[in-house]
């Protein structure tokens, strides 16, 4: 592989140079097809084919269940903010934990559909702490549960799902997990839907993944486009509109990566979650040490894949930025709304990457420290 700069992007963020390689291999010509995979009809047997070894191999790393579907989809998960709530709600009662910037915006969206109850927030502490399952306020009568089991922006993660039926009710749980779908193994009991953007973990931005309980299908609200009805979507094997091919091809390609990854003396998705636990490790424990950098998330829900840190003082901001860049570690910036910095360290971001950013932190607190 070729020495590359470390690309730290939130998303759409970095993919595995392999699977970057084989795409510019193919790119003119498809296995002989004589045709790019951009140029082919998503009914055509070739992307058959492909769509299909994608949702088989996508199915055996997470471990699917048989009783879930798996949809292709467009929209992203802003778009998924809406889409869930005009299948599943029935315009009834919709029950979301705030614990961050993406699980506030789709309580925002989803009462746009249904009445919606905010049945635990940390804003009052900062998005520091997810609130403990056991002081949520929970509906009898809610349609669904929402979550964003891993938030993007603050660097909060569920590092266990919650046990719905532990608390009392019978609704099922929704997770929005696009940016950590893939990094971890997911416990599909506790679990009712759950979907993702492509663009952090699986391929370029375009490409939505729905993972759905089939009793839950067949329930949409009437104003619901029928591209977005899942059972229509379901019945169609994602179909039934002109899927994101060229995603779907490129997520392919990862999963057979990732189902060959080996790390640790682990291999697929056991190896990759292994590795995120060393990297996240390593760059925590980088600065907890530090005197300059802080993070600001309670230990215990700390996310693996997103990484947000700050200066203590804030008028280096600029320079920390510059001199990552000259060493070739790339889109530290935070977001927008909460400033500092941001390190996002998805599955394709190698070990050595993180490294190379612990260095730098040490380095950049002996001269400005």
């Amino acid at each position: 592989m070729t020495s590359r700069p470390f690309n730290f992007s939130a998303g759409p963020a970095a993919l595995p140079e392999e699977v970057l390689t084989q795409v510019a291999q193919e790119m003119l010509d498809w296995h002989g097809s004589g045709m790019s995979v951009m140029e082919m009809s998503h009914r055509g047997r070739e992307f058959i084919s492909i769509a299909e070894a994608a949702e088989a191999d996508l199915r055996d790393l997470l471990q699917v269940p048989a009783n879930f579907r798996i949809l292709f989809m467009q929209g992203g998960g802003l778009g998924e903010n809406a889409i869930v709530p005009m299948n599943l709600s029935r315009g009834g009662k919709v029950d979301v934990v705030v614990s961050g910037s993406w699980s506030k915006k789709s309580a925002q969206e989803a009462r746009r559909y249904a009445d919606v109850h905010i049945a635990a927030t940390n804003a009052s502490e900062g998005q520091r702490h997810i609130p403990a399952a056991a002081e949520w306020q929970l509906r009898p009568d809610a349609a669904y549960v929402h979550i964003c089991s891993n938030e993007t922006i603050d660097g909060l993660e569920f590092h266990e799902l919650p046990d719905l039926k532990a608390l009392g009710s019978d609704a099922p749980l929704v997770i929005d997990c696009s940016s950590h779908q893939l990094s971890r193994s997911i416990d599909w009991s506790r679990v009712g839907l759950a979907f993702g953007g492509a663009q952090k973990n699986i391929g370029p931005a375009g490409l939505t993944l729905v993972y759905v309980r089939e009793d839950l299908l067949g329930h949409a609200l009437p104003i619901c486009p029928s591209a977005f009805d899942y059972k229509t979507v379901a019945e169609a094997q994602s179909m039934y509109n002109t899927p994101p091919t060229f995603g779907i091809y490129v997520a392919g390609l990862v999963f057979k990566w990732l189902k060959g990854f080996g790390y640790a003396g682990k291999t697929g998705l056991a190896a990759i979650e292994q590795r995120n636990i060393d990297k996240a490790q390593l760059l925590y424990a980088a600065l907890d040490g530090s005197n300059l950098f802080e993070n600001r998330v309670a230990a215990s829900c700390r996310s693996r894949m997103n990484v947000p840190f700050y200066l203590r003082d804030e008028r280096l901001n600029d320079a920390f930025l510059a001199g990552a860049r000259e060493r070739g570690l790339l889109q530290l910036k935070g977001h927008k709304s909460v400033g500092g910095m941001r390190a996002s360290i998805y599955n394709a971001m190698p070990l050595e990457g993180v490294q190379a950013l612990t260095a730098y932190l040490r380095d950049f607190e002996a001269q400005h420290g």
